[in-house]
Order: C-alpha cells, then structure tokens, then sequence
C-alpha cells in the first residue's frame, strides 16, 4: 500500500528526469506525443508512481500504476494537472482516453463529447461550453435551402483554397468557412487567418469563422495510446466528424460540405473517404450533411497545395509563387518575409538547416 508521495512538474525538454517517465508509460503501455510540454509526475520512494502530461489544453498520457489504482492517487493526479494548466490560464480542458476510464474523468468534472466504440472518448471539463459554443454560432446563422461549409487550414492561402470557395460560394445561399486554429502550420493561426480573410473579401456570402477546439485538427490528435496509424487517422476522423454534423452544422443549419480532392495527402484522403460515412450515416441523430469534392485546381499540370507554395518560399521563388496565391496572400507573404531577421525567415533558414542534414545521413 502507497505511503507517501509527492508531485514533481518535469518538462519534455529535460531528458535525464524525463527518461523514468517515458520507462513507465513504456511499462503501461504507453508512449509520449511530440507535442506534450511537460508532466506532471508523482513520486514514491524515488519511484514514478504516476504521471500526467499536458499539451496545449489537452490532458495526455495520464497513468498510475496499476497497485495504486483505487487508492485516490489518480484523482489527485488529474487535480494537480488540472491546476497546472489553470496556473498558465488554460481553463477550457480536453481529454482523449480509452472507454474505460470514462469513469474515473467523469468523475473528476470532465464530460463526454464524443466516442469511438472500444477505441476512445473525448472529454472536456464542462458540460455546457460546447452548447454555449454552438448557439454563439447560431447567430451568425442564415436563410438559405443551401449553406455550405468548409474547413482550412491554408498554410498558406492559395489560388486552390480560393477555387473551392468560389464554387461553393457560387452553389450555395451561404458559407460558413471554418479556420483551424492550432499553431502547429509554419504560418501562425493569425497570420493564416488574415490571408484566408483578405483572400475571401469579395465574395459577400461567405463567412470565416475563427478557430474553435471543437474542429479537431490531427496534428493534436492522440498517438501515445492509439498506436496504429490507420487507427489514429480513423478515430480522428470520427470524433471531428462526429462533432461537426451533431452541433455545428444544426447550430448553422448546414446542408453541405465542401472538399478538395486530395491526390497527394494521404491521410487527408484518407479523412475525404471516411467523410461520406461519417456526414450521411444513419446512426447519427442528426440530418445529413452532403459532402462535395471538387477536382483541385492545377499549374502545369501540378496540384496547387500549400505545400508547394511553402517549398517555393523556402528558395525564394517569388516570381513562381505569385502565380499560385491571391494578391491578398503575395503581399501578406512578402511583409512576413521583408526583412532577413523577420521571425519567418529564420524558421525558414532553420527548416533549410534541416533538410541539409536529413539530406547528408540519407
């Protein structure tokens, strides 16, 4: 039986105290996601006797050992991390984990949003927030018998993004685009929001919604206990989903939604397929949403992705890049990279670095 502990905070960053924490979720099963800042660890006898992470808002990589489990050190585990988060003013709090622990988070002020059968729920710590999120929406709600939507990312905004929204914009009364909002593109949030805003201010029955948590993005999708990667894209797919057709498209009175074909993405594909299923089947409550993919517009016979865009910046082919972006965006991009010591250039210059490495070991 457990004597004492203590808690200790310990950052990813740290790898000689972060080592026994990465044995012991190894020993549960468990591993560690590139985006988790730090743990919060307790301690016994010098011993990891639990752990806790935190990565933006999101509770990961929670675990106890499984001869402590039923003592309360779990719930004071998940108040100490609640705590933390709190301390950095972090208060609207999410939680991926397996069915079985359902429980023991309910138990701890955390509500269920979404599940995947025997494979993952998705909690938060409030039972209203998302309805409140939702009628917020609602008020930006219009009279159509077709209102479309879309999803961005934009990193950055491109003459392809603009072609999907002009055709959507064409077909329908109304358009709600929606921006994902997790800094985790090489353009910031803010900077993505201000090209896909500039890019968009003509056509008048468009409207950009900015980031909400509940647009799940899969760079902060859960791996450390989904361990196979076709699980993870399918589970990801299904809570966003999922999410999406239950409240956000009854708050806005959606009736479709709009897509690029993705030809060189594969588990952007992969979420284009799973789509279908998830908008039309009958085993959610909620009316259906149609989903629309549209062919992606080409140069030269070429996809026009952000991607490419992003690999023309990176050697400064602007003469290229103009022909690929809005005038909004060729102007955006130019001032983020006017100056050699501009925050953009230097992660360029640190990206470059690392290609040229990856490029000598292979």
């Amino acid at each position: 039986m457990l004597t004492s502990y203590y808690f200790e905070k310990i950052r990813r960053q740290n790898a000689r105290k972060i080592e026994p924490v990465r044995a012991f979720l190894s020993r549960m099963g468990l591993g560690i996601d590139t985006d988790v800042e730090f743990f919060v660890v307790a301690f016994s006898n010098g011993q990891v006797v639990a752990t806790g992470g935190l990565a933006g808002n999101t509770l990961k990589s929670i675990a106890v050992d499984e001869g402590l489990q039923g003592q309360g050190v779990s719930t004071t585990l998940i108040s100490e991390l609640v705590k933390a988060a709190y301390d950095l003013g972090r208060f609207n709090l999410f939680i991926y984990t397996k069915p079985e622990n359902y429980k023991l988070f309910k138990e701890a002020g955390f509500y269920l949003l979404a599940s995947v059968k025997n494979r993952v729920v998705l909690l938060e710590n409030s039972k209203s927030r998302l309805r409140e999120y939702c009628y917020g929406l609602s008020r930006a709600k219009q009279p159509g018998k077709r209102v479309g939507s879309i999803v961005m990312n934009a990193n950055p905004f491109t003459n392809g993004h603009r072609h999907l929204v002009e055709r959507a914009a064409k077909e329908c009364d109304w358009v709600h685009l929606f921006v994902v909002q997790e800094d985790r593109s090489f353009f910031t949030y803010k900077d993505r929001l201000l090209m896909i805003q500039a890019g968009l201010k003509d056509l008048n029955n468009v409207i950009v919604h900015q980031g909400s948590d509940y647009i799940i993005s899969r760079a902060t999708f859960p791996s450390y206990f989904l361990k196979d990667e076709g699980v993870i894209n399918y589970c990801h797919t299904a809570m966003d989903l999922q999410i999406f057709r239950t409240h956000i498209a009854p708050a806005l009175g959606i009736t479709h939604r709009y897509v690029g074909t993705e030809p060189l993405c594969k588990v952007t594909n992969f979420y284009n397929q799973q789509m279908q299923q998830w908008l039309t089947t009958p085993t959610l409550e909620s009316e259906p949403v149609t989903l629309i993919e549209i062919p992606r517009m080409e140069s030269n016979n070429e996809p026009v992705s952000a991607s490419l865009v992003r690999n023309l910046l990176f050697d400064n082919q602007w003469s290229m890049i103009e022909k690929l972006v809005p005038r909004t965006t060729f102007l955006h991009l130019k001032k983020l990279f006017d100056l050699e010591t501009s925050p953009y250039q230097v992660k360029r210059r640190a990206m470059l670095v690392s290609e040229q490495r990856e490029a000598q070991i292979a």
